[in-house]
C-alpha cells in the first residue's frame, strides 16, 4: 500500500473519492495529493473530537471550519501552512458542492490568516559552487567507479538539474531515462497541472548527467523501473530521500544553514535575475503561470537591479549628476 492509499483508507468515502478525482482526473502531482490527504485527515480528526465527521458532509458548518483554523493558529503553525490546509478544505467542499453532496460551502467566508512577509531562501554563488564541486572528487572511469562514487555522481547530477535548470524536485525525480538526452542541450519536463515545458541544460549539468548516466546501470533497477534517479535498491528516488541527500551534501560543503531542494530552485532564479535576466524569461524557465509568482524573487536583487539600472538607463547618470 502506497502512502496516499494508506492515508485515504482512514478517510470517509467522500474525501477519498475527491482525492482520487484530484489525482487521476485533475492530474495533480503525487506530492499535492498526499499533502491534501494529510490536511483533510487532520480536519477529520478535529471533527471527530467534536462528534462530527466528513461521512456526513452536510453537517459541517462554517463555525467548525473556523474552529479548526483557530486550533491551527493556537498550535503555532506557520501561516502559510494554515493557508494550504484551508485551501485543501475549500477544494474538497467545492467538489462536494458540484456533486450536490452538500447544499452550501462551509468554507465560504472563512479567510486565510494574514501571511507573514517571507522571502525565498537561497544560497549565494560561492555556496552553490561549493555544493556542486563534489563531483570533481570522482576521477575513475566507468567500470572502475566504486559504489559510493556512483551515488555521488547521481547526487551531483540531481543537484545540477535543480540549480542549473531550476527544476522542481518533483519534475527532476519524475524523469525517466527515455526523457533525457543531455546531448540535445535541453530536457522536457512535466510541471504542475500536467503542463509540459522545455528547459535548457547548462554545460556543467550536461557533463554531470552524462557522467552519471554512464554508470547508472551499476545500480540494478527493480524490474520495469525507468527512473533516471535511482536509490541504492534500484527504485525511483522519492522526495524525502532527495531532501536527505541535499542536506548531507550541504553539510559536506560547509554550508551552515538548512538547504532544501526548493532552495536550489530559488537560487537559480535569483542568480539569473542578479545577472540581468529578463523577468519574463525567468518565469518561462520556472514554469510559473503568473508573473507575480516570479516577482517574489526580485526583492532579493534590489542592489543588483539598481546597478543594472545605473548602467543601462539613459537618465540614470543625469539623476546622479543632479544629486
Amino acid at each position: 500500500m502506497n502512502r496516499i492509499a494508506e492515508i485515504t483508507s482512514s478517510l470517509p468515502s467522500g474525501p477519498a473519492a475527491f482525492l482520487a478525482w484530484l489525482e487521476f482526473q485533475k492530474g495533480a502531482s503525487e506530492a499535492t495529493v498526499e499533502a491534501y490527504a494529510l490536511d483533510i485527515l487532520e480536519f477529520e480528526t478535529y471533527l471527530r473530537g467534536m462528534g462530527a465527521t466528513l461521512e456526513r458532509p452536510s453537517d459541517i458548518t462554517r463555525q467548525m471550519v473556523q474552529g479548526f483554523s483557530a486550533s491551527l493558529f493556537r498550535s503555532g503553525m506557520a501561516r502559510s501552512t494554515m493557508a494550504r490546509k484551508l485551501s485543501a478544505l475549500r477544494s474538497l467542499f467545492r467538489h462536494l458542492l458540484r456533486l450536490h453532496k452538500i447544499a452550501s460551502d462551509p468554507c465560504a467566508g472563512v479567510r486565510n490568516p494574514k501571511q507573514d512577509q517571507r522571502h525565498p531562501a537561497m544560497l549565494n554563488v560561492d555556496q552553490t559552487f561549493a555544493l556542486l564541486s563534489a563531483e570533481d572528487e570522482v576521477k575513475n572511469t566507468p567500470g572502475d567507479v566504486s559504489a559510493d562514487d556512483i551515488i555521488l555522481l547521481r547526487d551531483m547530477a540531481l543537484l545540477e538539474l535543480l540549480y542549473g535548470s531550476g527544476l522542481r524536485i518533483s519534475e527532476a525525480l519524475g524523469l525517466d531515462v527515455d526523457d533525457l538526452r543531455p546531448e540535445s542541450g535541453h530536457v522536457r519536463v512535466m510541471g504542475k497541472g500536467s503542463k509540459e515545458r522545455i528547459v535548457p541544460l547548462s554545460d556543467t549539468c550536461i557533463s554531470a548527467l552524462n557522467r552519471y548516466l554512464a554508470v547508472r546501470s551499476e545500480i540494478p533497477p527493480v524490474r520495469g523501473e525507468r527512473a533516471v534517479f535511482l536509490g541504492r535498491r534500484g527504485k525511483r528516488l522519492d522526495r524525502r530521500q532527495a531532501a536527505r541527500i541535499l542536506e548531507e551534501r550541504a553539510k559536506e560543503a560547509g554550508i551552515p544553514q538548512h538547504v532544501s531542494p526548493h532552495d536550489l530552485r530559488h537560487s537559480f532564479a535569483t542568480h539569473l535575475l542578479e545577472g540581468g535576466a529578463d523577468l519574463r524569461a525567468v518565469q518561462e524557465l520556472l514554469g510559473h503561470s503568473r508573473i507575480s509568482t516570479t516577482q517574489r524573487y526580485t526583492h532579493l536583487n534590489l542592489d543588483a537591479l539598481s546597478r543594472i539600472y545605473d548602467s543601462a538607463h539613459p537618465l540614470a547618470g543625469e539623476q546622479k549628476k543632479k544629486a
